[in-house]
């Protein structure tokens, strides 16, 4: 176990070094990239930006900016170049925002998620299924930005059972923190609900014509322990590999559309607006951010396999 860890930290460290560099050059070639333009100003004459390079170090070479900015980004010191904001500074404190946001949903998701699939697979072929089916399917055809804009419309502004949106700190205010995250749980949530109830169930079909599933029935197991100390349990490994990307993804940043639908002001949030000012820094920061939740969920899911399935279980 201790080299499969050492293995996937040395695999996340070069996964991390990938990122940055693939986002650093793109960065550097796309249209517009060039911050001097953005920090000195349009009109600004060609000594004023000549200045700006030189105080930035735009003038010297990728190689030694990429390395400059890594270090930076090493000891915490990495700002956005318009404003001169401290990027960690900014990151952490969208931190508890999103956190909020993805835990949250990532419980109701898997509880529904799973709950509908069992349910499914368990009624297979009769109404139960359908029903399901058909809810799953609106749900995964239902844009992210339209369900959390028509639930503010008519749960905010018609009735008025929930405030417009913005984030409550948990210790500041629990109450406050309660209601501001409950149509942004449901709006993010109900995507992956329909997703998993789908492929729960389809996995729980395959899983009961397996042959350790025929064993244990031969051997006079009760159904509901088949079902659930071999069925589900093995069922549950593909949908393991689907929570650790999706959870992993979202908390990195991915629920971007949910956070500005509500006006969470996460970190999705916050890389949405440094792509759209094409501020170099910030974009580095908030991607290394995503990729290092990616990774360690991507870890954490190799691990859990081992649980659910000793046949996956990786030596040494």
């Amino acid at each position: 176990m201790r080299g499969f860890v050492a293995r996937r930290m040395a695999g996340m460290a070069l996964v991390l070094l990938a990122v940055s560099l693939t986002a650093f050059l793109v960065f550097n070639v796309i249209p517009g990239g060039d911050p001097t333009v953005r920090i000195a100003g349009r009109s600004a004459s060609e000594q004023t930006r000549a200045q700006v390079r030189e105080d930035f170090g735009f003038d010297r070479s990728y190689p030694v900016q990429y390395v400059r900015l890594m270090g930076q980004v090493l000891d915490g010191t990495l700002t956005s170049y318009p404003d001169r904001v401290n990027v960690r500074d900014e990151i952490v404190r969208g931190i508890p925002a999103t956190a909020s946001l993805v835990i949250g949903a990532a419980v109701i998701w898997v509880l529904f998620g799973v709950g509908f699939g069992v349910l499914s697979a368990r009624y297979a072929g009769r109404w139960p299924d359908r029903v399901v089916g058909a809810l799953a399917m609106v749900a995964i055809s239902l844009p992210v930005f339209w369900v959390g804009a028509m639930l503010l419309y008519y749960l905010t502004y018609r009735v008025e059972l929930f405030p417009p949106g913005g984030y409550v700190g948990l210790s500041e205010d629990p109450g406050g923190w309660l209601t501001h995250l409950l149509l942004p749980w449901f709006t993010l949530s109900l995507l992956f609900i329909g997703v998993y109830a789908r492929v729960l169930r389809t996995s729980m079909l395959d899983a009961e014509h397996e042959d350790y599933v025929r064993t244990a029935r031969a051997k006079g197991l009760s159904e509901r322990r088949v079902m659930t100390r071999h069925v589900l349990r093995n069922a549950l490994v593909p949908l393991v590999t689907l929570f650790g990307l999706d959870f992993g993804a979202a908390i990195g940043g991915g629920a971007i559309l949910t956070e500005a639908v509500f006006d969470l002001h996460g970190v999705g949030q916050y890389a949405a607006g440094a792509v759209d000012s094409l501020d170099l820094p910030p974009v580095i920061g908030t991607t290394l951010y995503a990729a290092f939740f990616i990774v360690l969920m991507s870890a954490l899911v190799d691990i859990v396999y081992g649980w659910l399935d000793p046949r996956v279980r990786v030596d040494g």
